[in-house]
């Protein structure tokens, strides 16, 4: 059954022609909405294509073929485009909405199988799979070809995305929950807790007991405090609690006057505010650190991110 729908999917490699174009630039072209429509296992379908597209730059509902010729038509408005899917292009329901659709003079993209059929030979844009069986014992229930229109739908609205230059942002701003949303967090959102008054930074000439005592008045607690040269106002290293564990472990009462910058972490690894939050993850990762500096355009230290912010923001469970 899975080899009959891979074949399936792979065929509609022949259905990326001049029509799928033409359904292209119909559904770039857009300035309302686009209505999918379906029967039965095809609805579906077409309400899946509807959301994918709506999720990725163009407004997009699904209608029920069957309550649109009850009534539901009215919800179509001047300038909405119909993309609708039937394998056989002659249910009951779909040639009465097309009758309908056509008497408003909207343009109906039909994803089909043939060009014969009362949807094919009426739609504007006929996008065709041809004949396909079906991966069901019976050769009966809608399979391969629900997952063949499927394919279709998603490369119709995919080809969209590109051609929209729809970007990460634009995808985060539509996702902003569950893991989608939080894999394309900023890491200038990420680091909230510990930016601004927040922000643990000393000068690298400070002792480290003055480095601490800097720092302690700052409401957030931080693993680490971001050092900076003085005359260039860039960052210079950064001290870590394992720093100062290692540094009193071995003599306590020298440590709190050792000059910071003998035994500060140089040229830390930083990242840049305008990066994803898991680009961040990923650099903690590989080096195996704890807190990375966030830097604006001019390489000036702006914030700290923590892992226990990536905690927070579950990035890592997602990774595993």
């Amino acid at each position: 059954m899975l080899a009959v729908e891979a074949d399936a999917v792979a065929r509609m490699k022949n259905a990326i022609d001049d029509a799928f174009e033409l359904a292209v630039h119909l559904v770039l072209d857009c300035h309302a909405s686009v209505l999918t429509a379906g029967v039965g296992k095809a609805g579906h379908v077409a309400s899946k294509v509807a959301a994918t597209l709506a999720s990725t730059g163009t407004p997009a509902h699904f209608i029920s073929a069957a309550d649109a010729v009850h009534g539901d038509a009215g919800a179509i408005r001047a300038g909405d485009v119909i993309l609708i899917f039937s394998a056989s292009g002659e249910s009951d329901e779909i040639t009465r909405l097309l009758s309908v659709v056509k008497k408003l003079n909207h343009p109906v993209i039909a994803i089909t199988a043939s060009a014969d059929s009362t949807l094919g030979r009426f739609a504007d844009v006929a996008i065709l799979t041809g004949k396909i069986e079906e991966a069901c014992p019976l050769r009966l229930a809608p399979s391969a070809s629900t997952t063949a229109m499927l394919a279709l739908g998603d490369a119709l609205a995919l080809t969209v995305m590109k051609l929209r230059n729809f970007t990460a942002d634009d995808f985060a701003m539509y996702h902003p929950a569950g893991q989608l949303g939080r894999k394309l967090i900023k890491v200038s959102e990420a680091m909230t807790f510990r930016a601004g008054e927040n922000l643990p930074v000393a000068s690298d000439t400070l002792t480290v007991g003055e480095v601490l005592s800097l720092v302690s008045r700052i409401k957030r607690r931080s693993g680490a405090v971001i050092l900076m040269d003085e005359s260039t106002k860039k960052i210079s290293g950064i001290f870590s609690d394992g720093d100062l564990r290692r540094l009193v472990t071995a003599d306590a009462a020298a440590a709190m006057v050792t000059p910071v910058r003998d035994v500060m972490t140089r040229n830390p690894k930083r990242i840049a505010q305008d990066k994803l939050a898991a680009e961040a993850m990923a650099l903690m990762k590989q080096y195996r650190v704890d807190e990375i500096p966030v830097v604006n355009e001019n390489d000036e230290p702006v914030g700290l991110i923590d892992v226990q912010d990536l905690v927070v923001l579950k990035l890592f469970d997602m990774e595993g």
